[in-house]
């Protein structure tokens, strides 16, 4: 049977040059960060090697008295946890105030932001268009100087669609409010712009760049408030205790390292896959749609709805055939409500209920795409049938 892993947004498999430089550092690695004797300095020689060079490839201050800071996560849901709470309250006072977050955003976001209501907060979200992004208008409208904080992802998890996150910044800055944004989907697609995008905080993740899982980083400015969620050590500031891998640490950078060095080819060859796969679906499979085309997206997410379809079906049927993909993110995997994003851009629960992800990645090829449109036109053909065959 043949094998095509097209869910790269879920996870990318580790990279052998990752490996090879993680391997390189555990060795080195005797002993632990923080401590104080030589072997521990060893480590926090790497460990900080690490975190000087992620700064650097994401467009961030690394000198002078206002460089930004990066903290190391165990992914990008501790990440994205530690932004919206950590930076709400800081804000705050350890008050309830008010949070605005959009509505497409990763379950990691969308929770954390959900407990803060729970405490009493205020909580906005900003709507999205049917394309897939962002309302700024809204936003202007809405946000305030009471507003203690603003999250917006970079590039949706599910549809690709790059978010404007300049314009977001914008009016954050002028009425003084921190941004916070999630670049996990971002990271290794576009260049990432941290200071010049204006924002206070961004959250990173390795995993989706074949890098290891298990670690993850908020990138803040360097004069940004925030408290810790975490208690019981004093490493990095007390924002996150805990003893630092500086193995995972240097995986990530490598991964990351690789990814920006490759981008602007990765980006042109998954731009070609992507539009032959979408013109053979448009041609195959009768009344798809593909989501947010008409705007700017990334280069290797297809989102696509097929009237009257069934995913679950479709999706088993895919991987009985040796073809990975998803409906919907990882993290909400298994769960029986529908996809929070798609349902933000406006779909019905049936249009919901017809939609599939798929996501590349270097091993993509051509054939793979034409494999994978070819049972999945099988499989749609095979359910209409069903449908005539049941109304007759």
């Amino acid at each position: 049977m043949k094998a095509v892993y097209l869910d790269y947004n879920a996870t990318r498999p580790i990279r052998p040059e990752v490996l090879d430089a993680m391997m390189d550092a555990w060795r080195r690695m005797g002993g632990n960060p923080a401590s104080a004797h030589h072997a521990g300095r060893a480590a926090k020689a790497l460990l900080e090697d690490a975190r000087e060079g992620i700064l650097g490839l994401v467009g961030a201050n690394t000198s002078g008295k206002d460089r930004d800071r990066l903290i190391f996560t165990s992914g990008g849901t501790e990440a994205n946890n530690l932004a919206v709470l950590g930076m709400a309250q800081a804000r705050s006072g350890g008050l309830p105030g008010e949070c605005v977050i959009s509505s497409l955003e990763h379950p990691s976001v969308l929770r954390p932001a959900e407990h803060l209501l729970d405490l009493g907060w205020r909580l906005h979200t900003i709507p999205a268009t049917r394309d897939g992004l962002i309302r700024t208008d809204w936003l202007a409208d809405t946000v305030s100087r009471n507003t203690a904080l603003v999250s917006c992802m970079t590039v949706n998890h599910e549809l690709g669609t790059i978010q404007p996150i300049l314009e977001a910044s914008r009016v954050c800055a002028d009425r003084g409010v921190p941004l916070h944004t999630d670049a996990v989907q971002a990271a290794g697609k576009i260049r990432l712009e941290f200071r010049d995008w204006g924002v206070s905080a961004m959250t990173l993740g390795a995993h989706k760049l074949g890098g290891p899982v298990g670690i993850g980083a908020l990138v803040l400015c360097g004069d940004a408030a925030i408290s810790p969620i975490m208690f019981g050590g004093e490493q990095q500031e007390g924002l996150r205790p805990g003893t630092e891998c500086p193995a995972l640490a240097v995986g990530m950078w490598k991964a990351l390292q690789l990814a920006m060095e490759e981008l602007e080819e990765t980006a042109q060859r998954l731009t070609a896959l992507r539009q032959h796969f979408e013109q053979r679906l448009k041609r195959t499979i009768p009344n798809i749609r593909i989501r947010g085309e008409a705007v700017a997206r990334v280069c290797q997410t297809v989102s696509v709805g097929i009237p009257g379809a069934d995913n679950q079906i479709l999706f088993t049927g895919l991987d009985l055939a040796g073809i990975a993909c998803s409906i919907g993110s990882a993290c909400t995997s298994g769960s029986p409500e529908p996809s929070p994003t798609l349902l933000a851009i406006g779909a019905s629960r049936e249009e919901v209920r017809g939609s599939l992800r798929f996501s590349f990645g270097p091993a993509t090829t051509r054939e793979d795409l034409d494999y994978t449109v070819e049972v999945l036109s099988r499989l749609t053909a095979g359910l209409r049938e069903k449908a005539v065959a049941q109304r007759s």
